[in-house]
């Protein structure tokens, strides 16, 4: 079976070990950090990753700048956003740009296999 490769991004070095805990936990994968949107998005130009897990409120380029990239240039992956910003408002927007998810951080195991199973990733 193929590697599944996940990019974790969160300007957070804290909240990126958690999230990658609670994949390890659910998921065997290849899993490269990225620390702000403009590293996400050049290793999105550089490899594919079938899952991003992302945060929102991030320096530079922030989530929804790198999901508008993500649509623009049409990368195929799926895009799990995590974040405090859980504002209804925000949830659609993100929504519209074609998200899996929303989960509040901090991000829970049982949460994200949930979502994970749901669309068939593991």
């Amino acid at each position: 079976m193929m590697n599944f490769s996940i990019l974790v991004c969160d300007d957070s070095a804290v909240a990126r070990k958690q999230v990658i805990r609670c994949l390890n936990d659910c998921i065997t994968a290849d899993i490269r950090q990225a620390i702000n949107g403009v590293d996400a998005l050049a290793l999105l130009k550089e490899q594919h990753f079938d899952l991003v897990c992302l945060d929102l409120t991030m320096p530079i380029l922030d989530g929804v700048q790198v999901l508008e990239h993500i649509k623009a240039e049409k990368m195929e992956c799926f895009v799990l956003v995590i974040s405090a910003d859980i504002q209804q408002q925000m949830q659609q927007r993100v929504a519209q740009l074609g998200v899996i998810g929303f989960i509040e951080k901090p991000v829970g195991k049982i949460i994200l296999n949930n979502i994970l199973h749901k669309f068939g990733i593991f």
